[in-house]
């Protein structure tokens, strides 16, 4: 059971990650692709469900996975616990960024009334440059989370 808890975390933060470089390839280049028409257009389409509501579900289930990962695994394997806590901490660092950076940005961009088309340009070209930067974050978190499992597997001493 702790094997597959693990796994589970790991295949949770990939989906995470994914979907975060999805946002960035697909969602950022069409809200910038033509402004203020895309925003407005955006609004709409977002209207009933956004990237958000699989992010308010999915992201802390990752981070808990990790945490329960951790904890299964901390008296026999002090090594692929040490690797999970720095991905549970990247996982973190990408929940901060969300609701420091990310939030603010999208909350103005999206507004009544939308704010002038070069905020827009400036705000978005900001939300996609970061985006990169939280997807290498999760990144070194999905592979940090792989490690401990490859620790987990060829460890000698199988807890």
């Amino acid at each position: 059971m702790k094997k597959i808890i693990i796994l589970m975390s790991v295949a949770v933060a990939s989906g995470v990650l994914f979907a975060n470089v999805f946002n960035s390839m697909v969602i950022a280049v069409a809200t910038e692709s033509n402004i203020p028409n895309s925003i407005i257009a955006g609004k709409e389409y977002f209207r009933f469900a956004n990237p958000g509501d699989f992010f308010k579900i999915f992201s802390p289930a990752s981070q808990l996975l990790t945490l329960l990962s951790i904890s299964l695994f901390w008296k026999n394997f002090k090594k692929a616990r040490l690797l999970l806590a720095v991905a549970l901490l990247c996982y973190i660092i990408g929940d901060v960024l969300a609701f420091t950076y990310f939030h603010p940005r999208t909350d103005l961009m999206f507004s009544d009334p939308i704010p002038d088309s070069e905020t827009l340009k400036r705000l978005s070209a900001e939300w996609s440059a970061m985006n990169w930067v939280r997807s290498f974050i999760l990144a070194i978190g999905v592979i940090f989370s792989f490690l401990a499992v490859d620790n987990i597997y060829t460890s000698k001493n199988r807890g």
